[in-house]
């Protein structure tokens, strides 16, 4: 076991590394306040899914709360309430993360709890079956939600032939049609040390905190990589033309959903594309923002977000027309907007202003333990933790000809797909 890589973040020393099982490990020392957070993070999410089993990501990450024969059903959450603690759990497209935080004198139990369920989850049957009916819940709440409908409607077509055009809840057929040992087998498949990537960050002593997690991983038996089935997944390439489609809502509001499929994750046109979406949605001075609300009143709300994955990303921009406004007209002011970023070079100053304010984001998403956390560890499992340093240097390198090249390239209105969710009875507008 030896240091492999080294490095500061947010007045946190890094060091990684390597258990002789494969387990990845950050060790991030910072003691601001004595607060530990343990994350580990598994490198599986729905892109790792076969067609069939849709969905079973995120419903192993409920079933991993629901017992071991050292944690019966419920004792996880009242030995974290019980020491004043905090755990939570989440499902991404590219990877799984359970997360605790406790006081700095106790935070050692997240290991305990950690180890014993990657190598011991019982997957007990009528619990299985039980838990299916809460996600099939979740997943029906979900539909009651307008601009998730749309959005995934959007998605399914900018990612036709790969599991990202699949939500990550799954589908209701899918996920009725599972058995128990479908987990079973997924959860062998994918659950295992070097598959993984923990990291304890806070108020530690790292030579102390690697022997505690070699004293609780040291004995999880390897997988062999052979033993690993992920699906084929195709290239994500270009659209070959704009696709248009159009959802309907029982309401009287006109929602609007652009997405494009763009560059690779930590690529120049990644850093690039974070900027845009400050520069069009970021604040009261921000283009789409100033025109389409402050200015001609054409909409009531508008985002955009640069949305990264281990595959290949997307650029989102997300708009509801004002009342009384043709959605065309809301349409053709976005069209406007982008095809001047495509065009024009944008001045320094707002550069400037675009970079202070996604270091500002930074900065803020570093402050508790558990958000530097995830911060270190998504990008460990998703390209290398290292590239979360560099965020600032990447950003001063992207130069106003650089933006309006990467906006020509990515934001055309020929590779993108637009949805509308109209009220019910409006007609389609292609």
């Amino acid at each position: 076991m030896t240091a492999r890589k080294t490095g500061t973040k947010a007045g946190a020393k890094i060091s990684e590394k390597h258990l002789g099982n494969g387990l990845r490990v950050l060790l991030v020392e910072r003691h601001a306040a004595p607060v530990v957070a343990v994350l580990l993070l598994y490198g599986v999410g729905s892109r790792d899914e076969h067609e069939h089993e849709s969905g079973l990501s995120h419903f192993l990450e409920h079933m991993m709360f629901k017992g071991t024969a050292a944690y019966p059903k419920g004792q996880i959450d009242l030995v974290t309430t019980a020491l004043g603690g905090n755990n939570n759990a989440f499902t991404t497209y590219d990877h799984t993360g359970y997360w605790f935080e406790f006081a700095a004198d106790r935070w050692e139990q997240a290991l305990e709890i950690e180890a014993d369920r990657m190598g011991g989850l019982l997957l007990d049957e009528d619990e299985f079956r039980a838990e299916k009916a809460v996600v099939l819940e979740e997943l029906s709440m979900g539909e009651d939600d307008p601009w998730r409908r749309l959005s995934r409607e959007v998605q399914r077509c900018l990612f036709p032939r790969h599991p990202y055009g699949r939500p990550v809840i799954g589908y209701p057929d899918t996920l009725e049609a599972m058995d128990v040992d479908d987990m079973r087998d997924f959860y062998r498949r994918h659950y295992h040390p070097g598959n993984a990537t923990l990291v304890v960050c806070g108020d530690i002593a790292p030579r102390r905190a690697l022997e505690s997690v070699r004293l609780h991983f040291g004995g999880v038996p390897a997988l062999p990589e052979a033993n690993a089935d992920h699906p084929r997944r195709p290239p994500l390439g270009d659209l070959s033309a704009q696709v248009r489609l159009l959802c309907h809502w029982d309401d009287s509001s006109r929602r609007l959903c652009m997405a494009w499929p763009t560059a690779t994750l930590a690529s120049d046109a990644d850093y690039a594309l974070d900027l845009l979406t400050v520069l069009l949605t970021t604040g009261r001075l921000s283009r789409l923002y100033r025109r389409l609300i402050q200015e001609e009143g054409l909409a009531t709300s508008v985002s955009a977000s640069n949305d990264m994955r281990t595959d290949g990303g997307a650029f989102w921009i997300f708009a509801e027309c004002a009342e009384g406004v043709e959605p065309r007209a809301l349409e053709a002011a976005i069209d406007e907007e982008i095809a001047r970023l495509a065009t024009e070079l944008v001045p320094k100053r707002d550069l400037n202003r675009a970079r202070q304010i996604l270091a500002a984001s930074a900065a803020h998403e570093s402050e508790t333990v558990s958000d530097l956390a995830d911060d270190l560890g998504g990008w460990a499992v998703d390209y290398d933790w290292r590239e979360s340093l560099r965020a600032e240097e990447r950003l001063a390198r992207i130069t106003p000809s650089f933006l309006r090249q990467t906006a020509g390239r990515y934001l055309m209105p020929s590779r993108r797909v637009l949805g509308w969710s109209l009220p019910e009875g409006e007609e389609d507008l292609s």
